[in-house]
């Protein structure tokens, strides 16, 4: 047996344990481990080993093997479900070789490494001096990196000390191409941070970030998009009815979000210790003040997330609530993940809204029925974890049947 084929068997040996210890399926386990070998293969026919296998590499074996199948099958792969099936027993071998796939992509022109730099730096800059948190950090940084590349090979040195006025607002021209009036807002503050940064540093010769214009936003402009009370219910009892694994976990993230009107990071940051059963009480922490509420467990929601972790829950060393319903058995990401499971269960329930379709609709939903219920916004604004009253006053909106009873009448004689 050669060095680079028993080199490859450790690895497929590897690729196997991981596969048993995140529990996938013996038929996933087998493709994945099956793929991980044809793969090894062509790379053998590449001269290529694996540690250094790249992006290319793998379209490589992907492209041979869909000639392949033509040959075999007289037609081309169903290109979705075939792609996965043969890459994702590549990527994970790939994973635990080179520990990062797919690899960062690395500077290469004198432009790109610039670019890189100046990336790095203004990243430092924003931790070190500001002290911004590090996801404001990435999104500002990935704006920025936005602006470099549509500077193409303008973005140098002797480029940018030319910058002026015209070049920023071409570059707003074209993202608002894309995004709406609120994200361009968003985009305009970004790009003001990094103007004055290369301002700073010298690298421009005047401080540009003024020349910035932001769309205009009025409060309360926009209405929150809410469901009505009775298509909550209503997708409460569809998923109820769902007694499979992934119904009873989907029925107890809904409670939460329908019964507290929690944010939906707020889902998937919940620990187990979260959840005092004893003193029937939940922590909730909320992800954008920072602030911790304790609420009373309501009896139904306590009911829900228990029969979860008694029947349905996967078992995992995560501490996090709510895992996954299939391998790997992880917790949710993030907050946005949970939007494709709200509106699988609102397509379920038949339930067609016009608005916001994601968990947000049923924390709005939730406010417009506590306003109803006379509740004050300073209590609505403690139980959704607002700071200030202006956050919570905006969902006076949404009342609109409170706020037709309480309207003027129009004076006789005036004409619409």
């Amino acid at each position: 047996m050669s060095d680079r084929h028993f080199s490859h068997e450790v690895w497929l040996s590897k690729l196997r344990d991981h596969l048993t210890e995140e529990r996938y399926a013996a038929r996933t386990s087998r493709q994945c481990i099956a793929v991980a070998r044809h793969f090894l293969r062509c790379l053998d026919k590449q001269k290529v080993d694996v540690s250094t296998a790249q992006p290319a590499s793998v379209e490589a074996y992907l492209q041979q093997t869909r000639r392949m199948y033509r040959r075999r099958h007289g037609h081309p792969t169903d290109y979705k479900g075939w792609q996965c099936l043969h890459t994702n027993g590549i990527h994970m071998l790939l994973r635990l070789v080179q520990g990062l796939w797919p690899p960062a992509p690395k500077a290469v022109t004198p432009v790109e490494i610039l670019q890189s730099e100046m990336r790095g730096e203004y990243a430092q800059w924003m931790a070190g001096q500001r002290g911004l948190a590090p996801g404001t950090v990435s999104h500002r940084c990935c704006e920025a990196g936005r602006l470099l590349d549509w500077l193409g090979e303008r973005a140098t040195r002797e480029e940018l000390a030319t910058l002026t006025h015209l070049d920023v607002d071409g570059y707003l021209k074209y993202r608002a191409a894309a995004v709406g009036r609120r994200s361009l807002k968003d985009v305009t503050t970004k790009i003001r941070s990094f103007l004055r940064w290369l301002y700073m540093t010298e690298r421009t010769s005047r401080d540009l970030s003024s020349t910035v214009i932001a769309p205009m936003l009025y409060a309360f402009e926009s209405i929150p998009s809410a469901l009505r009370s009775g298509d909550v219910e209503k997708i409460l009892a569809a998923t109820r009815q769902d007694c499979t694994q992934k119904g009873i976990r989907d029925y107890a993230i809904l409670m939460l979000i329908s019964k507290y009107g929690i944010r939906s990071g707020e889902i998937a940051t919940l620990r187990l210790d979260d959840v005092d059963w004893r003193q029937e009480v939940i922590r909730i922490r909320h992800s954008k003040t920072g602030a911790i509420s304790y609420l009373p467990l309501l009896p139904e929601v306590g009911e829900a997330v228990l029969k979860y972790l008694q029947d349905s829950r996967p078992k995992t060393s995560f501490r996090e609530i709510f895992i996954r319903a299939c391998a790997p058995y992880r917790p949710f990401r993030c907050g946005s993940s949970l939007y494709r499971l709200v509106r699988h269960r609102l397509e379920a329930a038949n339930v067609i809204t016009t608005g916001k379709r994601g968990p947000h609709a049923f924390r709005h939903a939730r406010a417009v029925s506590m306003l109803r219920a006379t509740v004050s916004v300073k209590d609505i604004g403690d139980l959704l974890g607002h700071r200030a009253a202006d956050s919570t006053l905006v969902y006076l909106k949404l009342a609109t049947e409170d706020l037709r009873a309480v309207a003027l009448e129009i004076p006789t004689g005036v004409k619409a």
